[in-house]
């Protein structure tokens, strides 16, 4: 039977599993039914309850975005492993974490499916103006006259910022539509054929579209800067479903209300769940609520990996999909 945080609390057992934030209700009552766990966002006091049972804890369940910060971290002598339900952590210093010991997992994989969907169909909604079409038959305006021509998505040339797993798969769809592809990571990727650009400018500048799936993080805030957009040109759109953090979003503001880019399809921004009220007026921008890994069949299946993570480490000490040190873009 779940254990109310109150029950929870108030029991001095060891070996605490920590859930930091909401998680998904059916990853919330395996917690439950299969660990003695206690939900932080939950208490009424969280600094008393650290204060009093922090070294208790010997594992940390978080969601991408609120992750595990120095604080907490610190507040949690005898924590052995940072679970995270998402592909996400930039929220937990990892380098920290690794120094005192600390192992951090995360859901890579089971999401790149439904990320790389939602990528590619942003893709075409911005270029072929699709939501814009829909307010506009909503709207009633259609009797009045035609809808304006809107852009082709078949043969242009997509850059891709970041060819990782999501990064890969973007292109292995965007093959479909024919499209001329090239990508900018650190180094090239060995065994892929498109056209690699050393920088995001560079890249900007050879597209008419450019798809971001880098990781987020430190490392790659503002990598898509003024210039970078300048480079994109008033032909060109933006698509980002990787951070709000990697788009200078000031500088993409002043883009799309100067008319510096074409458009923009965003499924993140900077200061989440608020978006500037300038990108909100827009109709050459399709604004998505932190949506791509939102689908039944990939929360359960991140669920489930967050979970043997979990297991893995409650049993062996180790982890099933540990994260890197240094997230690759």
């Amino acid at each position: 039977m779940p254990k109310s945080p109150a029950t929870a609390a108030s029991t001095d057992a060891p070996d605490t599993v920590l859930q930091v934030s909401a998680l998904l209700p059916a990853l919330e009552s395996a917690l439950d039914e299969h660990y003695r766990t206690v939900r932080l966002h939950e208490l009424p006091d969280r600094d008393a309850w650290l204060r009093a049972h922090g070294h208790e804890v010997a594992a940390a369940v978080t969601s991408a975005r609120t992750g595990v910060d120095d604080a907490l971290m610190d507040a949690l002598p005898r924590l052995g492993a940072i679970v995270h339900f998402g592909v996400g952590y930039e929220t937990t210093d990892v380098v920290r974490a690794r120094a005192r010991g600390i192992d951090v997992s995360n859901t890579p994989d089971v999401l790149t499916d439904c990320v790389a969907d939602l990528a590619v169909g942003a893709l075409v909604d911005v270029m072929r103006r699709l939501s814009a079409a829909d307010r506009y038959v909503r709207a009633g305006g259609w009797p009045a006259a035609p809808f304006p021509l809107a852009d082709r998505v078949s043969g242009k040339r997509v850059g891709i910022l970041g060819l990782g797993r999501i990064g890969r798969a973007v292109a292995r769809r965007l093959e479909g539509f024919g499209a001329d592809l090239a990508y900018c990571t650190r180094t090239p990727v060995p065994g892929v054929a498109h056209r690699y650009l050393p920088c995001a400018e560079a890249l900007a500048g050879a597209c008419d579209a450019l798809v971001v799936t880098v990781a987020g993080g430190p490392g790659t805030r503002h990598l898509v800067s003024g210039a970078v957009l300048d480079a994109l040109g008033p032909r060109g759109y933006l698509v980002n479903v990787a951070r709000g953090s990697v788009v200078d979003e000031a500088a993409l503001v002043a883009a799309v209300t100067r008319g510096r880019i074409a458009g923009a399809a965003l499924d993140v921004f900077a200061d989440e769940p608020h978006v500037p009220r300038a990108l909100v007026e827009s109709d050459r921008v399709v604004l998505l609520p932190h949506i791509a890994s939102a689908t039944h069949e990939t929360r359960a299946a991140m669920g489930d990996l967050a979970l043997g993570n979990l297991r893995r480490f409650m049993a062996e000490g180790t982890l099933l999909t540990p994260v890197p040190d240094r997230p690759a873009h």
